[in-house]
């Protein structure tokens, strides 16, 4: 008796107003300013990011690079922990119900989930295990011997380095993205919503929400 060959099926997250109601870098730096580890400044520069992000206008991988280097020589050990408290101590607050259903809904399909992220595993990482995913894809910062080096693995996990990280991972799991999903809030997504057979734009900013409507994609809100 010949064996039916059965293609894998992904379906990829976004993090940020996806998953999450609301940025996991804002949300971080909110707790780092309860904390009186930053300014108000600093809170207000990372809000001044945001809007660039959500605009399209943001150099990420020059402001992750910046970010790094901010970091060269950190422990890397230090930075998951304190990582680790801001999910339990806030951000889980905001992951979104209305995902966590559609997340299950794939798994009774037999789909593979995985969140995908211009954040750092630090800040994936304890989200993803919180949902039970155990393989993410995300922006990875260079380590060498538990020291931040101030590098990041190229490319930075945003707009076509998605796609970039989105097809090694397809390819690894033996998957064809013509039958993946994927779930984003963002215009900067565009290059892998325009790869997967089956993008759907979820608390969509204006520009997604006009291209998904001409498109005839769906649209979704997750709260």
């Amino acid at each position: 008796m010949l064996e039916s060959h059965t293609v894998t099926t992904i379906a990829f997250f976004d993090l940020d107003r996806t998953v999450l109601s609301d940025s996991s870098g804002l949300l971080y730096m909110r707790y780092l300013l309860r904390r009186g580890d930053i300014s108000r400044l600093d809170l207000l520069r990372s809000y001044g990011n945001a809007v660039l992000y959500k605009l399209g206008l943001l150099n990420y991988p020059a402001v992750v690079a910046k970010l790094s280097s901010s970091v060269a020589n950190g422990n890397e050990e230090d930075t998951r922990a304190i990582c680790q408290r801001w999910f339990e101590e806030m951000a889980v607050g905001y992951v979104a119900a209305r995902a966590v259903q559609r997340i299950e809904e794939h798994r009774r399909q037999g789909h593979l989930v995985t969140l995908i992220s211009a954040s750092t595993p630090y800040v994936v990482g304890p989200v993803a295990h919180h949902l039970g995913i155990e393989e993410y894809l995300c922006t990875r910062l260079v380590v060498v011997n538990g020291k931040f080096t101030g590098g990041i693995e190229d490319p930075a996990c945003y707009g076509p380095g998605k796609v970039h990280w989105a097809l090694q991972f397809s390819a690894r799991h033996r998957a064809e993205m013509g039958q993946a999903y994927f779930y984003s809030d963002s215009y900067s997504d565009l290059p892998l919503l325009e790869q997967v057979g089956h993008p759907v734009a979820v608390n969509p900013d204006p520009r997604l929400h006009r291209l998904a409507l001409a498109r005839g994609w769906p649209v979704e809100r997750f709260y």
